[in-house]
């Protein structure tokens, strides 16, 4: 079966999608068109590059986490000024390792530029801090001044990738040679499963790394860091939260993953087993009941 698919953020807790892409390929669903923010982002790139689930978990096994962890230079000899980067640059890392990463396991398949890829076939939510929008990469990047066709992939999922205060912003400057700071899509979009509605083609099918909104418990807040973080996990999934209903929710896998860290580079390889078997697992349980209404309409018309 030819579909598509929408992916959603959750750092480090993306591991979990490795477990439910085998799952599917045993099952020969395969993906024609992707999008996704932050992991998300990244699933959906390795997809659109060719790369099947065992090549993903290969790619994902032997990566060190903590090498794409960069801070400046001088915090490495004096750890107290990463923080000082934090105020100064926005971000603990430079993300720089990070895009490379991406840059080198993407051009393997040589996919460089989106030019490189089937025009609609990928597409990444990004966050314009500047000018207070949601991005659609590649997209939206020529109101910026930006060839889509030349637009690097790897910077472009680097984009839909920086998790605010972690890693640095991405900067760039647009038609007007003004400064424009692009985060993680997730701030405005964690889960964009409306990103295909205007050309619906063929089946869709969302993962999310969360319990369905009925089985989330609500936020305990008691102090300035319960507050923090409650104010992000809102900001990043309300918006998503108003367009996703019942309906959709019969075409969306659900992986419960709420008490892995979205930031925990330090992941060990028991914590790596146990994301993509609830993975597998929830994916396999969802797709016993899996009707894909859409499919049958075609069929019908």
């Amino acid at each position: 079966m030819i579909i598509d698919g929408v992916f959603s953020g959750g750092g480090i807790k993306g591991f979990a999608y490795v477990g439910a892409m085998q799952v599917l390929e045993k099952k020969g669903i395969e993906f024609k068109r992707v999008a996704g923010t932050s992991a998300g982002a990244i699933l959906a790139c390795f997809i659109a590059a060719g790369y099947n689930a065992s090549e993903i978990e290969d790619l994902l096994d032997e990566l060190d986490l903590k090498s794409l962890l960069d801070p400046p230079k001088l915090s490495r000899t004096l750890p107290f000024l990463k923080w000082l980067n934090l105020y100064f640059r926005m971000g603990l890392y430079q993300g720089k390792a990070l895009e490379k990463w991406f840059y080198k396991k993407l051009a393997a398949k040589d996919i460089r530029t989106f030019d490189d890829l089937p025009r609609g076939s990928l597409k990444l939510v990004a966050s314009d801090l500047t000018n207070g929008k949601m991005v659609i990469l590649p997209d939206d990047l020529p109101s910026y001044g930006f060839n889509w066709k030349s637009f690097s992939v790897a910077k472009a999922l680097r984009m839909s990738c920086g998790i605010p205060f972690f890693f640095e912003p991405v900067k760039l400057r647009d038609q007007k040679k003004e400064e424009c700071i692009f985060v993680d899509g997730g701030v405005l979009s964690n889960f964009p499963l409306w990103i295909f509605d205007q050309d619906k083609q063929r089946p869709l099918l969302g993962m999310k790394l969360s319990h369905p909104s009925e089985e989330t418990k609500p936020h305990t807040i008691k102090n300035g860091l319960n507050l923090f973080e409650a104010l992000f996990a809102t900001m990043k999934d309300a918006h998503d939260e108003r367009y996703i209903s019942r309906k959709h929710e019969k075409n969306i896998i659900f992986i419960p993953v709420d008490e892995y860290s979205a930031t925990n580079f330090d992941l060990d390889i028991n914590s790596k087993e146990a994301l993509l078997k609830i993975g597998r697992e929830r994916t396999e349980k969802f797709l016993k009941t899996w009707i894909p209404m859409e499919d049958v309409l075609y069929r019908i018309k």
